[in-house]
């Protein structure tokens, strides 16, 4: 009998039996299933399977956590259930197929504005900065008026400024063709094409009479000579033709000769229709977007439009629609009739304070509930830093009504936001930090979304108060259960672990206790791990720990003790301490789909490892070409092994360094 054999049949039969898999696999922590049924889930009932540490849906996949153990589980389950499992990118590709058209389109959204949004929250930034400088009154002065050194670095900083939004076209195309597979480098030069200084720029059509713009005469014709500076729909239209093109010419052009002809085949004919036909359509269709929008929230009814939008945009996270509404904001931003502000931004902004204000209610009524503060404190506090996932599936979302009560708060929020006609320079940073890209020369500017900010955070506490009290939108309001998914890893979190304070810890038994030294597996930034953009990882679903954004490729070991498993796929490696904690070394985010190619191993189970012994080697660069993001996580898998861990904080920290402790039960 294997070691997890009655568990993966109570699995087997709970997610509706051998005909409802349409494909299985797992990676480095969970299963992940593609189900011809997704209803047919009891997800109560195989949340009650002790070896199950959590669920969730993502990308049409139903993943289920078991931890570092997965691989001797996934063979019970194929033992158990007769299925042979399929690899992770046949999975993702049969997941797909439960999609609607609709959920497939926001998906290729997502993928192609996921790489650029770091670069554009950061332009929102300086946008938000520059602002401050030459656009609010001081006295009677503005502050580059008054100052020469602040004048200079004022026009220093359009240098990033111009480079992110004047020729975003070029990170849209770049990333379309990452995204469908093609040659990337192409697509950097169809968005070089777009926003050439040889072209009339975008921003002084509007002010240029017909007769002044300039032409390419061809004789029988003539095209006009117009850039699309900041322009994402023609840049999307381009970027989508090229690849489809590319991937034409590569089926019927003969390998012999295709490196000359296809690209001379798609690149041409693309920059030829981008400046002909599909430019200035998508101009003329982002205009109407465009229009459409700030008619709708300047119209007599834009109260209403506003506080649907804040009622509703929460919901649409769940959906993953609310990715399309990047391409609105920056098309907003583009756009002469907005003044090149939106609209939209700050009321997302307001969305992500409501739902961590509602989280700060739960705190308030649940205070005691340590179990679930180690939840629901890193959840508050993340959502009020823009991210709102391990908020919304953590907490918010098992009780219902905190939820309920964070999408009134932000419609009240989004409705004042928008009487006060606060806009944003650009997309920036989610929640309480959302007001640096604020613009102050329109509309109630900081004030007026300051105090939006508090009708968000005050009118979502309260109802969540009044709501539970009175019983409204109640789900199932267990004070003193475990929460649902946020903490169904209670395996590896109920030492009560908490990262949410540097130098939290908290002793759980009077045994004897010894202290084990953590370090740094890679250099580069130190991060609490609820900083990781994973749930599974930044709701310690699979335990406590800590994160590192590399900026070397090579990882080191973070604990001192022997080699228990090398993951196949290389991603991931565990260590066994000589204290018994279980060590998982993860390196880069869903990187088990890369199927090895970025990593190098260096070491072998049984393995004798310390500080100073390099586990492996990650090319980040193939890491992050493959859209994935390469945080090196230290995550212990067995915290009843732990009464205390601290880390130093964050910061820039080496390889090798001393990070802190753990305290082990002997």
């Amino acid at each position: 009998m294997g070691k997890y054999e009655e568990d993966a049949k109570r699995l087997l039969k709970e997610v509706g039996g051998k005909e409802n898999i349409n494909a299985v696999t797992h990676c480095a922590t969970r299963m992940r299933f593609v189900l011809n049924d997704p209803d047919k889930a009891d997800q109560e009932a195989i949340d009650d399977i002790p070896s199950v540490k959590g669920m969730f849906t993502n990308a049409g996949q139903f993943q289920v956590i078991i931890g570092n153990d997965v691989a001797t589980f996934y063979n019970d389950f194929k033992e158990a259930s007769g299925i042979e499992g399929t690899s992770t990118e046949d999975a993702k590709s049969v997941a797909k197929k439960n999609q609607n058209p609709l959920q497939r389109a926001v998906g290729a959204l997502a993928e192609i504005f996921a790489p650029i949004i770091p670069a554009i929250i950061v332009g929102g930034l300086i946008l938000g900065f520059r602002n401050i400088l030459e656009g609010v009154d001081f006295g009677g002065a503005t502050i580059v008026a008054c100052s020469t050194f602040w004048a200079a670095i004022n026009d220093f900083l359009w240098l990033p400024g111009e480079a992110i939004f004047q020729f975003l076209p070029v990170g849209i195309t770049w990333s379309v063709t990452r995204k469908m597979g093609t040659t990337q480098i192409l697509g950097i030069v169809l968005g070089i094409t777009l926003v050439s200084p040889q072209l009339l720029d975008a921003n002084e059509v509007a002010s240029t009479a017909a007769a002044d713009i300039p032409k390419w005469d061809l004789g029988f014709t003539q095209i006009d000579m117009i850039g699309y500076q900041g322009q994402v729909i023609p840049a999307m239209l381009a970027g989508f033709l090229l690849a489809y093109l590319e991937i034409f010419f590569r089926k019927h052009i003969p390998e012999a000769v295709s490196m000359i002809f296809v690209p001379l085949f798609a690149l041409l004919p693309t920059i030829i229709a981008a400046h002909v036909v599909l430019g200035p359509f998508g101009w003329w269709l982002g205009n109407i977007i465009s229009n459409v929008i700030f008619a709708g929230l300047t119209s007599s009814i834009s109260w209403l439009f506003s506080f649907a939008f804040g009622l509703l945009y929460s919901p649409l996270v769940i959906t993953g629609l609310h990715h399309m509404s990047n391409a609105i904001d920056l098309q907003l931003v583009a756009s002469e009739v907005t003044n090149h502000t939106t609209s939209l931004w700050p009321m997302i902004a307001l969305s992500n304070i409501a739902q961590g204000s509602a989280v700060l209610a739960i705190i308030y009524l649940h205070r005691g509930d340590k179990k679930e503060e180690q939840v629901s404190i890193p959840a508050m506090i993340s959502c009020y830093l823009g991210v709102t996932e391990p908020a919304m599936f953590g907490v918010n979302l098992k009780y219902i009504y905190p939820f309920v009560a964070a999408m009134i708060g932000s419609g009240f929020a989004g409705l004042f936001n928008n009487f006060m006609d606060v806009r944003a320079n650009s997309i920036g940073v989610g929640g309480l930090p959302g007001i640096l890209v604020i613009n102050s020369q329109i509309g109630g500017g900081y004030l007026a979304f300051a105090i939006s900010m508090v009708i968000a955070i005050v009118v979502s506490f309260i109802l969540t108060v009044v709501f539970r009290k009175r019983g409204i939108f109640n789900k199932e309001d267990r004070e003193d259960s475990t929460p649902d998914l946020a903490t169904a890893g209670a395996t590896a979190g109920e030492a009560g672990l908490s990262s949410s304070e540097e130098g939290a810890s908290a002793s759980l038994t009077d045994t004897q206790k010894a202290t084990e030294k953590l370090f740094a597996p890679v250099s580069g930034e130190l991060l609490k791990i609820t900083a990781v953009d994973d749930p599974v990882f930044s709701q310690k679903m699979m335990g406590d720990g800590y994160a590192v954004k590399p900026t070397e490729d090579q990882i080191y070991a973070p604990v001192t003790g022997t080699i228990s498993s090398v993951f196949e796929t290389k991603h991931a490696i565990g260590i066994l301490t000589d204290g018994g904690v279980e060590v998982l070394v993860h390196m880069g985010l869903d990187t088990v789909e890369l199927k090895g190619a970025p990593f190098t191993i260096n070491v072998k189970e049984n393995d004798r490892v310390s500080a100073d012994t390099q586990l492996a080697t990650m090319d980040r660069k193939a890491v992050e070409d493959a859209g994935k993001q390469t945080d090196v996580l230290t995550v212990f898998t067995n915290g009843d092994k732990i009464n205390s861990f601290a880390i130093i904080g964050e910061g820039e920290v080496a390889a090798q360094e001393d990070v802190g402790e753990i305290e082990v039960s002997e």
